[in-house]
């Protein structure tokens, strides 16, 4: 399956670009996703994941919806869906 992936701030960095097309096999949750992309991008190593989790302060949405509102790193994704990762933000 074709899953549209969407990166921001330092993440968009360590990837080298804001979207990507990328595919997955069929029936690939969030948290396979997230750990292909660890492999995949050296400066996201240890940067989406934490004991299979999502790690603390990532917003992780599902076509615009956040996964923590769903099953976490268990939600299943379908061709065609968008995944937006969002970095810790901090600021005051």
């Amino acid at each position: 399956m074709e899953l549209d992936l969407r990166f921001f701030a330092t993440f968009r960095e360590a990837v080298g670009q804001k979207e990507l097309t990328s595919s997955f096999e069929d029936g690939a949750t969030v948290g396979d996703v997230l750990g292909e992309l660890e492999a995949e991008y050296d400066d996201l190593e240890d940067q989406l994941l934490e004991d299979g989790a999502i790690r603390a302060q990532l917003s992780v949405l599902k076509n615009g919806r956040d996964v923590v509102h769903m099953e976490g790193p268990d939600t299943i994704l379908e061709d065609g869906d968008t995944l937006s990762v969002f970095p810790p933000v901090a600021g005051g």
